[in-house]
């Protein structure tokens, strides 16, 4: 039997983070991964759909290189390159992952692990293995309805490995993965219908910025049916799907990709076994110090439930291990946390929404800048940028950020700090503009 300081269940950016803070606060510590090192962002979640994104953006632009002098004659696209170069870049970080945990003495199993007791794990191996501490940091997966023929459906985890480009492809969610997937579908020439169970997309984000995606989306060609759900899915003689619907017109497609949210990876984990409680979607529950309700088992990460972002799952894995190996007490803060949409053109947004705002605040004042981006006027491109400020009327401090356009996410990345730091509206106002940007945009705003 092995013994340990620190056992991590997953080795996802959470737990990675986790592993290798504690171990090199002197815990010795093992981590155990049943698939791949890197967990969902970096397999297949974040890294390969931002690749993907990329590769994207390239219709786009070869469409406007004309305007800008370019004799592009001939262009063709191929999947199967893009496909297999992403899927190396995506080894290539796992294999730094991997090398990042070993250079730090951790030991790595690529078992599956579960609960034999509340110290205790036992691997698919056999093998069992006590720990004084364990981390789970299992992630989440796609969660898919049961209906009728969902095993001839795909979700954001098979995507990447599609052998051929679907010519029609229909994307049930109006979330962040289906939109961004509807907008990569799209510019690879494929006809994109996205299905929504409500008349909302992108729920949680600016009202005014998630309406402006939709008005660019249908404007592009992707075609929406609001207020629609799924009754089954068949194979038809010729290969292709018929998708049997309850709000809308039946549809016909190659492909159905499911983007309806995501569940913990709770089951199988033995969580019983350790006497570990878990909420009503079988996400691990955990206090502000990432404590389960058993003092020696511990969770970050998306198998919480909490924020599903990377980012956060890495500060959660470092103040744990800061926390519980550093004797440095650390708690995430959970306000003024940025997102991004990856969508064509993307979208992000820090701090209150517009409404948030007005529920919290009462007073509040909103500046907006609706512009056309420069590169877009010379390819003759009608697609319009928006952003907007939003703040608190009673002592003019920014409260929000949100934007769609060009760069969003890389220029929002900055501003939001601004949010962070409770900077005023005269605050930007008082920075010189840096000309011809369009984040200068943010400082203009009268």
């Amino acid at each position: 039997m092995s013994e340990f300081d620190l056992f991590v269940i997953g080795a996802g950016s959470g737990g990675v983070r986790a592993a290798r803070v504690a171990a090199a606060h002197g815990a010795k510590v093992a981590i155990a991964e049943e698939y791949k090192v890197g967990g969902t962002c970096v397999i297949r979640g974040c890294v390969p759909k931002k690749l993907l994104v990329y590769g994207a953006h390239f219709a786009e632009d070869l469409n406007d290189a004309a305007m800008f002098g370019w004799d592009i004659r001939h262009c063709d696209f191929s999947w199967p390159v893009l496909r297999d170069n992403v899927m190396a870049e995506v080894g290539r970080i796992e294999g730094a992952y991997t090398d990042t945990l070993t250079n730090h003495n951790v030991k790595i199993f690529h078992d599956r692990a579960e609960f034999a007791g509340p110290n205790m794990l036992r691997l698919a191996s056999g093998k069992e293995i006590q720990a004084r501490q364990i981390l789970i940091a299992t992630g989440a997966r796609p969660a898919m309805p049961e209906i009728e023929g969902i095993e001839l459906a795909i979700s954001s985890n098979e995507v990447f490995h599609l052998e051929t480009l679907p010519k029609r492809i229909v994307i049930a969610g109006g979330g962040y993965i289906a939109n961004e997937f509807a907008g990569i579908f799209h510019q690879f020439g494929s006809r994109v219908t996205i299905v929504n169970r409500s008349d909302v997309i992108l729920r949680g984000y600016d009202e005014q910025i998630r309406d402006r995606l939709l008005q660019i989306s249908l404007t592009k060609g992707i075609d929406f049916r609001f207020n629609a759900t799924f009754n089954r899915i068949r194979r038809q003689d010729d290969g292709s799907l018929q998708i049997d619907m309850e709000g809308c017109d039946d549809i016909e497609a190659d492909a159905v990709l499911f983007a309806t949210g995501r569940l913990p990876n709770t089951e199988g984990l033995g969580c019983e076994a350790a006497g570990v409680e878990l909420g009503e979607k079988g996400e691990i529950k955990v206090d502000a110090d990432n404590r389960t309700n058993v003092p020696s088992i511990y969770a970050v990460g998306d198998v919480t439930n909490r924020v599903q972002l990377t980012p956060v799952a890495i500060r959660e894995g470092q103040a744990f291990a800061d926390t519980v190996f550093g004797n440095t007490p650390t708690r995430v803060d959970y306000n003024c946390i940025p997102s991004a949409v990856f969508s064509h053109p993307p979208l992000a947004g820090v701090g209150l929404t517009e409404g948030q705002a007005r529920n919290r605040l009462g007073s509040v004042k909103i500046y907006t800048a609706d512009f056309r981006p420069m590169k877009n006027v010379l390819a003759g491109r009608n697609e319009r940028s928006l952003y907007k400020l939003v703040v608190d009327g009673s002592d003019d401090r920014i409260v929000g950020i949100h934007m769609i356009g060009p760069d969003a996410p890389e220029i929002l990345q900055a501003a939001a700090v601004a949010v962070k730091a409770r900077l005023k509206k005269a605050d930007f106002d008082a920075t010189v503009a840096l000309h011809p940007t369009m984040s200068e945009e943010l400082v203009l705003m009268r």
